[in-house]
């Protein structure tokens, strides 16, 4: 990668195109629900001032991130509607990401 935005821009589509919410049992992918450059911009720092990437601060980023449901009635943390096995896609992406930087 060339610069920072050329890396933002992998990282986000990366994420986008393998991590996705589950709402009864249809899956929206985070690039089609326009938040993958959401979590990209979360995560970096995480891949950017550390050795390895630690589960537990990712748990926190996507806890940290309201997605709003019912017309805005109610939001619910990202980390609730993103399966157990794409937090795992997620993880693999950012050690990936980490090694290239």
């Amino acid at each position: 990668m060339t610069n920072n935005a050329e890396f933002m821009e992998a990282l986000a589509a990366e994420i986008g195109e393998n991590v996705y919410i589950d709402i009864a049992k249809w899956h929206l992918y985070l690039s089609d629900a326009k938040l993958h450059t959401v979590v990209a911009e979360q995560v970096y720092p995480l891949i950017s001032t550390s050795k390895s990437v630690d589960e537990n601060d990712v748990i926190h980023v996507l806890q940290s991130i309201p997605i709003k449901v019912g017309g805005g009635k109610r939001e619910i943390p990202l980390l609730e509607l993103v399966p157990s096995q794409c937090q795992v896609s997620l993880m693999d992406i950012l050690e990936k990401y980490q090694q290239e930087m």
